[in-house]
């Protein structure tokens, strides 16, 4: 890990995709992987709406009935969103409230 938010979060991105690809259901995750992916390359590219658009449709096809996700996909995801907004990337699309 580095000091960079966005490298870690990348990082972290891609050790989802190997893992998704390493996994004995992968031809059934190649959607998932293909969102990580684009992804992947948002992050690269400083693409804040691609980010934004790309991390709510890889949290939304992980968590779809059906799709036998790997136990450690949802905390790389996790760990992934918390860099992002450490680095200053809003990944969604409605933030919460403050709370009191």
């Amino acid at each position: 890990m580095t000091t960079d938010h966005r490298l870690n979060a990348k990082a972290q991105v891609d050790a989802l995709i190997a893992m998704l690809n390493a996994d004995p259901a992968r031809d059934q995750l190649r959607k998932v992987v293909e969102e990580c992916e684009a992804l992947s390359r948002a992050i690269a590219a400083f693409h804040i709406e691609g980010i934004r658009f790309r991390i709510f449709n890889v949290d939304r096809l992980l968590s779809l009935d059906g799709v036998p996700t790997p136990a450690g996909a949802a905390p790389l995801v996790a760990e992934a969103r918390r860099e992002l907004e450490a680095a200053g990337f809003h990944t969604r699309s409605h933030q919460a409230p403050p709370t009191a």
